[in-house]
């Protein structure tokens, strides 16, 4: 799978062409800098007019919710089992008034529906009826799609376009896409944001802050400010699509070397973005899999591969990776291309997060029940840190379960009775206390493992490739050009051994475990020999011949445990 893409960003005043890898083809990229904007007067005077409407609808909304809640749970004791199953209807109805709203509102609001329906964190009432979202956009009038054309790129469009298709191909909350032909018969997807959006935002920002701080007032145990802050920090970014193209420039960067992707971009203003016209399926879309002799556990393999290498070791990460922004395309070296769409939505990691992440991993696979409450606590969740085994793997710190196969029913009990003990403030203390970089993990993580679900493939699939590059991602970032190349060579064996070690760990329940333990002893002689090799300032003729042999040696029987633990 692989990214690539040409893009010229407006870095000088001369442009620059640059080749970078993504998603399936290669385009040019220009962007216009100098452009008017689309939000004309009558945009700003029609958009405090419709929000009238919209916020009295939000309004009503949330009063009636808040409403339901007090009066519904009003005098049953908390913990029992009363209260959850009360909660649990509140909790649907309360869902269905906010997909009312949603679908009414539109615009914002469909996409704050969406955002909510991703996040792992809030009650399965809410996520699977706001999911519904995912594929509920009403597309915009294409005499609005023309202004907006017009006043980004220019009132002639003939002279860019030899052809524009006025009907879209695919429509969402904020843009619809088009399909177009350049001037030199390029084929293209034009993406088009839709007019007076970021009048809207402000406006619809101001009262979903406005209801998070009443709702927070009224249940002073409710406080959901850090979810309408992250939004606005998610939608700010995805409003601007000159950025869209910077990010995807650089992922396109990150996967120069891989060779299934490609992302190209060309005519890139702030509302318009045009990008080589890419067929493909949803990457949910199984019958169509089947239909043209895709393997879905390759493709589900393939795209936690890209997400895993973007987190662990990039740090640069989609922040939004549902099934409508990642197409399966049937052509490419191993029979089908991931396309990936949307780079509205990124995360630079902070450095000292991302070492911190890749080691939680590791302590979690390794169950190391030291490690992980120190290292939750460097990552902002605090005393919660404990429960990070349950919320990544699905299984408490000391359980005896196979990883990826859940937990006993006896472990599930003792987490219910420890649960009960927590409060609803504390779930929210957890969230609130969390770095907004690690709610950008907890969301794509939601979406990665929805996907994977929805194509047949088991969850050890995902541990896979996490353990893979989180354990690549704690490496030293060594140049073959500028570092040695036994240097870089050892490196690579380290990591390999210490990734293959934790393959060792994760299977030794799965095979036997007097294997696992002579093999890996074997490993550990052949890395001590090594070492010695490298840092034996006595054995530089011994160190060219023996070390190249043993590196042989132990790559051919890391494919060996490899199939042995598959």
């Amino acid at each position: 799978m692989i990214f690539k893409q040409n893009f010229k960003l407006p870095l000088t005043k001369k442009a620059k062409f640059l080749l970078l890898t993504a998603t399936t083809g290669t385009a040019a990229l220009t962007l216009y800098t100098t452009t008017t904007t689309t939000d004309s007067f009558t945009n700003k005077i029609t958009s405090p007019i419709h929000a009238v409407p919209r916020s009295s609808r939000a309004i009503s909304t949330i009063a009636l919710t808040v409403a339901d809640y007090k009066l519904s749970l009003r005098n049953l004791p908390v913990n029992s089992d009363s209260y959850y199953q009360k909660l649990s209807e509140v909790h649907l109805r309360s869902a269905k008034r906010i997909l009312k709203l949603c679908e009414e509102n539109k615009g914002f609001y469909v996409k704050a529906g969406q955002f909510v329906a991703s996040l792992k964190q809030v009650p399965q009432e809410y996520s699977l009826m706001l999911s519904s979202l995912q594929d509920q956009a009403v597309p915009c009038s294409f005499k609005d799609i023309k202004q907006v054309l017009q006043s980004n790129l220019g009132r002639d469009l003939e002279k860019i376009f030899l052809s524009f298709d006025e009907q879209p191909v695919a429509a969402a909350s904020i843009a619809q896409v088009h399909r177009a032909m350049l001037k030199d018969h390029q084929e293209v997807a034009v993406k088009v944001q839709y007019p007076g959006l970021e009048h809207q935002m402000e406006i619809d920002m101001t009262i979903m802050s406005f209801l998070s701080k009443s709702v927070a007032w009224l249940f002073p145990d409710y406080r959901f400010n850090w979810l309408v802050t992250e939004f606005r920090e998610v939608i700010s970014s995805e409003l601007d699509f000159i950025q869209e193209a910077r990010n995807s420039e650089k992922t396109g960067k990150n996967f120069k070397n891989n060779k299934f992707v490609r992302i190209p971009h060309e005519l890139t203003t702030r509302q318009v973005l045009t990008m080589q016209f890419c067929w493909g399926h949803k990457v949910d879309d199984v019958e169509f899999m089947k239909e043209t002799g895709i393997n879905p556990i390759k493709v589900a393999k393939a795209l936690m591969e890209v997400f895993a290498e973007m987190i662990f070791i990039h740090g640069f990460v989609h922040g939004d990776p549902h099934p409508g922004n990642i197409l399966v395309s049937p052509e490419g070296p191993n029979g089908f291309t991931l396309v990936i769409l949307d780079h509205g939505i990124y995360k630079q990691l902070d450095e000292g997060f991302r070492q911190d992440y890749c080691q939680l991993w590791k302590a979690m696979i390794l169950q190391d029940t030291i490690k992980i409450p120190q290292l939750g606590k460097q990552l902002g969740a605090g005393k919660y840190a404990k429960y990070l085994p349950v919320i990544f793997l699905g299984r408490t710190v000391n359980s005896k379960a196979i990883l990826g196969k859940g937990m006993s029913d006896e472990e599930k009990n003792s987490l219910k009775q420890e649960l009960n003990y927590l409060k609803v403030d504390d779930i929210f203390s957890f969230m609130e206390s969390l770095p907004p970089d690690f709610l950008t993990i907890l969301r794509t993580d939601g979406l990665l493992r929805s996907v994977i679900r929805k194509l047949g493939a088991p969850q050890h699939v995902r541990l896979l490739a996490y353990v893979k590059y989180a354990i690549r991602g704690l490496s030293p970032k060594l140049s073959p050009g500028s570092d040695s190349a036994m240097k870089v060579n050892f490196s690579r064996l380290r990591t390999n051994v210490s990734y293959l070690q934790l393959r060792l760990f994760l299977g030794k329940n799965a095979c036997n475990s007097s294997i696992a333990t002579l093999y890996r002893h074997s490993l550990d002689n052949w890395i001590y020999r090594v070492s010695f090799c490298i840092y034996s300032g006595t054995a530089a003729a011994f160190l060219d011949e023996e070390g190249q042999a043993i590196f042989m040696h132990i790559d051919e029987n890391i494919v060996v445990a490899s199939v042995l633990l598959c």
